[in-house]
């Protein structure tokens, strides 16, 4: 995806040029929705998560700032966020206002006490094996996976030849796996 581009694209959306915010929508939602679905683990979630951040980034479009990010870090920023309010938003209910009966009749989809914890263990594991990651390991794999840079995306980041950024991805990917196999 052209940086340039999408920063055309986004201020056409601040002026309100529904056009250019479709065709926003269809250059970047299989990528910002794979974004959603990686910190939510549901589809139905990430597909709302994806309608509201939309509708963010038409509210705020004319608030992009290109020199401060690129167009697709900061869209996958208001997804990130958005899908992180999103599993916020349970335990909130939980504390009053959201009627018992309706609770009842909805099939409880939140992680149990003990599904909670094994993520909790599960989450822990990967931080330890990501701490002993190389550096470049570590920030690629991240921009990767929780950013959803592409390999090119990382490449043109880091200035560094894509390649390179393949291989720390894949042979971190690797110890990683090790690493999760050893502890597991």
């Amino acid at each position: 995806m052209d940086a340039d581009a999408l920063s055309r694209l986004l201020a056409r959306c601040a002026l309100r040029d529904q056009r250019a915010f479709g065709e926003l929508y269809r250059l970047t939602a299989p990528k910002l929705f794979a974004v959603a679905l990686r910190i939510t683990r549901r589809k139905a979630w990430a597909e709302e998560i994806l309608q509201e951040s939309f509708v963010n980034i038409w509210h705020h479009a004319q608030g992009y700032d290109a020199a401060k990010s690129a167009p697709m870090t900061w869209m996958t920023a208001v997804v990130r966020n958005r899908a992180l309010d999103w599993l916020r938003r349970p335990r909130e209910s939980e504390l009053g206002e959201v009627h018992e009966d309706f609770l009842n009749s909805v099939a409880d989809e939140t992680p149990g006490p003990d599904e909670l914890l094994r993520q909790s263990a599960d989450a822990a594991r990967l931080a330890d094996c990501m701490r002993q990651l190389s550096e470049e390991q570590q920030r690629t794999i991240t921009l990767a996976f929780y950013y959803g840079l592409s390999h090119g995306e990382l490449a043109r980041k880091l200035e560094r030849p894509l390649g390179t950024v393949k291989t720390w991805i894949r042979r971190g990917l690797e110890r990683l796996r090790g690493c999760l196999d050893n502890t597991g």
